[in-house]
């Protein structure tokens, strides 16, 4: 079976509407779109340093099977704190010996992996030269009781550095009470890292109950999620992590007595419509127009795992996006399937039959 066939089984009712779909709301001329030169082309102008962009072209050309291509696949695992460890590791629970976590990675055809600093320290010696290390140096913990929902500090930036690591992540909680206090954090924490030589990746997430309005939960709408990407951008992520959108709408929802947020009607009409790679080039539109490259998460691990990743690499390739980010989907299972699965989102970069919009 070919890639394309092979891609085109997985999609099922989907193919028609992921695979032919034209005339998005914001043309494909107006993105910047990945490519083999990526770094070269998008950081040579800016004020990154010699450094930093030494770092992207690790992450961008020094292992996997998309190396070289201006696409990425990343495996991201810090999921023993963000969810606890029992609760992400039971299913598979090899992925408590953190050294399972590089060897998915490396064995998955990965761009690079993204974890805790106790995960990638463990074994730094071993594999950071091997495979570029992201560091997550935040994390929202739930073991305060009652538990809470906040990013704090759990590394900091030269401990990054001193591990060998390509880049640092972050995750701001945009929207919530502590998110001016996170922005401020993370805002810093990347100035340092940029100073290092080190790229840095923003998990550019909602938070708020306020964002559920009559039984529709806005964390996931394409316009506040490219606004949180518009601000994540503006504090010099170079990668955006952001979920895939579902819906569109969120302002309209919020703004019903004129309290929260700007809207412009434009943006549901000229820049935005009910399809899936509409609302996520929305997202790359905000990213300026894709010259910070947005990735995708893989979303929970449940059944077609395959199938769903394949269709969100899909939805991102096609809408300008740069990449797949997945991470339960794969370590949730035997690691033989999870290779699989992220040989299957791979291959979606890989085939030319899989082009922008």
């Amino acid at each position: 079976m070919t890639e394309i066939s092979r891609i085109e089984a997985l999609l099922g009712d989907d193919v028609a509407s992921l695979l032919t779909f034209q005339n998005p709301k914001v043309a494909k001329e107006h993105l910047h779109v990945p490519g083999p030169d990526w770094v070269e082309r998008i950081f040579g102008p800016s004020d990154r340093s010699i450094p930093v962009m030494n770092s992207l072209q690790r992450l961008f050309g020094q292992t996997g099977r998309l190396a070289g291509t201006g696409y990425l696949s990343l495996l991201p695992v810090d999921q023993g704190i963000e969810h606890a460890g029992g609760a992400s590791f039971a299913p598979n629970p090899i992925y408590f010996d953190s050294e399972n976590i590089v060897r998915l990675a490396i064995e998955g055809g990965c761009n690079g992996v993204a974890s805790t600093l106790g995960v990638l320290g463990s074994v730094a010696r071993k594999y950071a030269h091997k495979i570029p290390f992201i560091v997550k140096i935040n994390h929202n913990e739930l073991l305060t009781c009652p538990n809470k929902f906040d990013q704090v500090m759990f590394a900091n930036v030269q401990q990054a550095w001193d591990l060998g690591a390509a880049a640092v992540g972050a995750t701001i909680y945009f929207g919530s009470d502590e998110s001016t206090r996170q922005i401020v954090e993370v805002s810093e924490a990347f100035a340092m890292a940029h100073e290092m030589g080190m790229a840095t990746v923003l998990w550019c997430y909602l938070r708020n109950s306020a964002f559920k309005v009559d039984g529709q939960d806005h964390h996931t709408s394409s316009d506040l999620t490219g606004q949180a990407n518009h601000l994540g951008v503006t504090i010099q992520a170079d990668l955006i992590k952001q979920k895939l959108p579902t819906q569109d709408g969120g302002y309209k929802a919020l703004n019903k007595d004129g309290s929260y947020g700007k809207f412009s009607e434009k943006m549901y009409t000229d820049l935005n419509s009910e399809h899936p790679i509409d609302l996520t080039r929305y997202q790359v539109v905000n990213n300026y127009m894709g010259r910070m490259g947005l990735i995708n998460s893989g979303g929970p691990s449940g059944k077609d795992d395959i199938a769903q990743a394949v269709k969100t690499a899909v939805i991102n390739k096609r809408a300008g996006g740069i990449g797949l980010i997945s991470g339960r989907k794969a370590f949730q299972k035997p690691m033989d399937e999870g290779v699989a699965l992220l040989n299957a989102i791979q291959d979606v970069y890989l085939c030319q039959d899989v082009g922008v919009a």
